[in-house]
């Protein structure tokens, strides 16, 4: 795997802002990274839990998309596949997190983690699969690997 060195986060403000801004489609278009889609989902997971994140993750992230100006279509925006991947990765990780510690911390050590990298999904899915249109609409199990 190439070399990743994520953005870390600074405070639990932070975390809050991105988590808040997503849901309120208020973020900056330039701050909703990978970093912020793994920050989002974390605080959405762990403060939140009004939010249904199976059901409500894809549309939250969909209209927040098109607030900033994005588009969900066959070959940008909105990605099932790679979205279910990471959401069950943020729950593997904080499985065996360390609860007590603060959330900015916990995201700091998930981006870490290998459920953190961008490029983890490449690791259960060939280039092929992951980009297909069906696993841009619809989630599609790993053809290399298997979700932890």
């Amino acid at each position: 795997m190439a070399e990743y060195s994520p953005r870390l986060f600074h405070s639990d403000a932070d975390i809050m802002h991105v988590g808040e801004g997503m849901v309120a489609r208020t973020l900056p278009r330039e701050e909703w990274t990978h970093e912020a889609h793994l920050a989002a989902t974390t605080y959405l997971l762990l403060r939140r839990r009004d939010i249904d994140l199976d059901a409500e993750l894809p549309n939250l992230i969909r209209r927040y998309n098109e607030s900033v100006g994005g588009v969900n279509s066959e070959s940008a925006g909105y990605h099932e596949t790679i979205t279910r991947v990471f959401l069950h990765g943020v729950r593997f990780f904080l499985s065996d997190a360390d609860g007590s510690k603060p959330l900015h911390e916990l995201v700091n050590e998930l981006l870490q983690s290998p459920m953190g990298r961008r490029d983890w999904p490449m690791q259960l899915y060939s280039p092929a699969r992951l980009f297909s249109v069906e696993a841009r609409r619809n989630f599609i199990a790993p053809d290399i690997g298997a979700l932890p």
